[in-house]
């Protein structure tokens, strides 16, 4: 069975008091003891004095000497005569026979020689009776005398029990008052303990502790204890949400230590580990191991890191990593993968299309400049001047008409939630069309037509819907040629989308390789074919991303039967 504080503390107090009083006791004991000893042995000594004054007077017969004084000493007082060769002269104990054995070896006589008197307690071996033998030696003889160690020699050598008795009692005040300051000792740490075993959530506690050194510590033990439970649950809260961030982060994560060992990583860095190893593991060691990051491993594996930052490039399987090391303080680090693809694209999708927009604006802006250097030079005459500024004018719309393009597919793909939607009548849409191309159609004598469009109502913007349809007949008068027929035809619907072809019976393209990049910005079947008709080299590109705006799709395919075919879908309800 385990004991508590209070009682261990009892017991260390009780053991150490005990053997304190035992001690005391025992001391006083023999020093009482001692104490009377000597008493007694003084008693005897003033009669050894009175038997050797006596053995004095009658020089001549000890015997006669020790019979004078039978009337004046005690009557049980024995009285012993021994030579310095230890024989017996005279003892009272046994009258006038005379005792054969030698007495030099008696133990009270050896300290006699030795220190001029000697005691000693012992059972005669002459009649059996125990006597407190004192011997004392003179210049002829060794005077012994003895008393019987009877009840009153023991009685008075015996200590006395009152110092006993006060001992014992202070000794029981003294358990008493162990036993209370241990108690006070013992409720306080069986409330820490009690503390210390409970749930002790932090808004819990009312433990009180007593006004001593004791109750302080307890108390600062219990402000401690809230203080670490609170950054506990800060740290954990705090860890809730580095978990959450790095397994919803767009990027792949892992964090390590100091010695490499794997800490926190999320799916989607096993994943592009896959991919750059061209293996399939779930371990996130192996990326120092693979050749792929040499220059990670070699980073890390500096004698001293004299940089926490390292940044690197990979090329894998037709995708664009970008990798990043951070190293902590503590010589921990994480790595960051970032799949890059789509900036890599944009980048270069951006590079490409401000070298098509300089290509583009380069021969407007120059045949601007040069017809009005013409104009300007004295030389010409007005009607010339006029020619070069009316062409100077013509080349300002076909800018103006581009940079409209441009912004037109820049605000799409940026700003789409500034386009307002409303539901617009498709039929209505392409009457107003037809009336806006009414003289272009008739001029090249296109029959333009359609179908099914009755009660086609599509959710969206107006002026995208109509840069569509617009676009796509722009590009067939341009390119299609003379004579044809234009048929825009809704073939099918479901409960989201309304599918639509557009078509004419032109030429169409012959090299089909054109077909995927058709809807690229600036992309010319013919070289200066877009320039020698006059637009933009921006319509189906316009006309692309106005079909995603409405979250559709298209694609576009040569008839069987000659000329273009376009087919689309728009999101009925937007």
């Amino acid at each position: 069975m385990k004991t508590t504080y209070k009682q261990r503390l009892s017991l260390y107090f009780f053991l150490i008091f005990a053997l304190f009083t035992i001690g005391i006791i025992v001391f006083e004991q023999s020093r009482e003891t001692k104490f009377r000893t000597e008493a007694l042995e003084e008693k005897l000594d003033a009669y050894t004095g009175i038997i050797q004054a006596s053995m004095n007077k009658y020089t001549e017969s000890p015997q006669q000497a020790i019979d004078s004084l039978s009337g004046l000493l005690p009557e049980n007082l024995r009285m012993t005569l021994i030579d310095r060769q230890g024989n017996v002269i005279s003892d009272n104990a046994v009258g006038k026979k005379i005792l054969s054995e030698n007495h030099a070896e008696r133990p009270e006589v050896l300290q006699a020689k030795t220190n001029g008197k000697g005691s000693h307690i012992r059972t005669s071996a002459t009649n059996n009776q125990k006597y407190l033998y004192y011997a004392k030696r003179t210049n002829n003889y060794f005077i012994r005398v003895a008393f019987p160690y009877d009840i009153q020699v023991h009685d008075f050598l015996k200590s006395d029990n009152l110092f006993l008795y006060y001992i014992l009692v202070l000794f029981v005040i003294t358990l008493l008052l162990i036993n209370y300051v241990a108690d006070r000792f013992g409720k306080s740490i069986k409330k820490l303990k009690e503390f210390a075993l409970g749930e002790n959530e932090p808004e819990k506690i009312q433990t009180e502790f007593p006004e001593d050194e004791l109750g302080v510590i307890g108390r600062k033990i219990v402000d401690n204890y809230k203080q670490i439970k609170e950054r506990e649950k800060e740290i954990t809260l705090e860890r809730e949400k580095l978990l959450q961030h790095v397994h919803s982060s767009g990027e792949g994560l892992c964090f390590f230590s100091a010695d490499r060992e794997v800490g926190l990583y999320n799916g989607l860095f096993i994943q592009y580990l896959n991919t750059i190893t061209d293996e399939s593991v779930s371990d996130p060691t192996i990326l120092f191991t693979d050749t792929s990051f040499v220059g990670i491993s070699d980073f890390l594996s500096g004698a001293v890191i004299s940089e926490n930052y390292y940044e690197t490039q990979i090329n894998k399987q037709g995708k664009h990593f970008n990798i990043r090391v951070n190293v902590f303080e503590d010589r921990s680090f994480e790595i960051i993968i970032n799949d890059i693809t789509k900036q890599e694209k944009t980048r270069l999708l951006k590079q490409e299309m401000t070298s098509n927009i300089a290509h583009e604006l380069r021969t407007p802006v120059t045949s601007i400049r040069g017809f009005l250097e013409i104009a300007l030079e004295q030389s010409v005459d007005a009607e010339a001047a006029r020619n070069f500024l009316t062409k100077a004018h013509e080349q300002t719309i076909v800018l103006s008409e581009l940079i409209q393009d441009m912004s037109l597919i820049t605000k799409i793909e940026e700003a789409p939630s500034t386009f307002k939607q409303e539901d617009i009548h498709l039929e209505e849409l392409l009457h107003s069309l037809k009336e806006d191309l009414n003289e272009l159609l008739s001029e090249k004598n296109i029959d333009f037509q359609w179908s099914n469009m009755a009660n086609v109502i599509v959710r969206g913007n107006r002026n995208l819907l109509y840069s569509i349809f617009r676009n796509l007949t722009d590009n067939a008068i341009r390119y299609a040629g003379r004579d044809i027929t234009i048929t825009v035809n809704k073939y099918n619907e479901d409960k989201d989308f309304y599918h639509f072809s557009y078509s004419d019976t032109g030429i169409g393209i012959d090299d089909e390789r054109h077909l995927n990049r058709i809807f690229e910005r600036f992309y010319r079947v013919n070289e200066g074919r877009t320039r020698d008709t006059g637009g933009s080299g921006l319509g189906l590109s316009i006309v692309k991303n106005a079909v995603l705006f409405h979250k559709g799709t298209i694609i576009v395919k040569n008839r069987a039967g000659g000329g273009l075919e376009f087919l689309f879908k728009l999101s009925i309800t937007g």
